[in-house]
């Protein structure tokens, strides 16, 4: 109704089309990630690397890692025998954890 009325006062209404999300069907917006890379840091690599990636623990500081975005992918797929397990992320996921890592500073 509110596009009837915008349109008898000469204003343009919401355009026509089916609705998903609040996105219209056809459009490419990128999709949100289902997931709190925080959390995500946390709750698996958090046990290892304390203070979110800030300090060594049982894992190395990640904060100013000289490791590549490919090496940190790998590392955080393969694990390293002995030392880290293998994560199973998604690679929207790992993208997520490596922008992280990118972002850390000293608190």
């Amino acid at each position: 109704m509110g596009a009837v009325i915008a349109a008898a006062h000469g204003q343009p209404g919401p355009p026509p089309g089916p609705m998903q999300s609040g996105t219209h069907v056809g459009t490419a917006a990128a999709p949100e990630p289902s997931f709190d890379v925080n959390k995500l840091f946390a709750g698996s690599c958090g046990w290892c690397h304390s203070r979110g990636g800030r300090e060594a623990g049982k894992g190395p500081m990640l904060m100013g890692t000289e490791l590549s975005d490919t090496q940190i992918i790998s590392r955080v797929r393969n694990g390293k025998p002995g030392q880290m397990p293998a994560f199973p992320f998604t690679d929207a996921q790992l993208q997520a954890i490596v922008a992280y890592i990118r972002a850390l500073k000293p608190q």
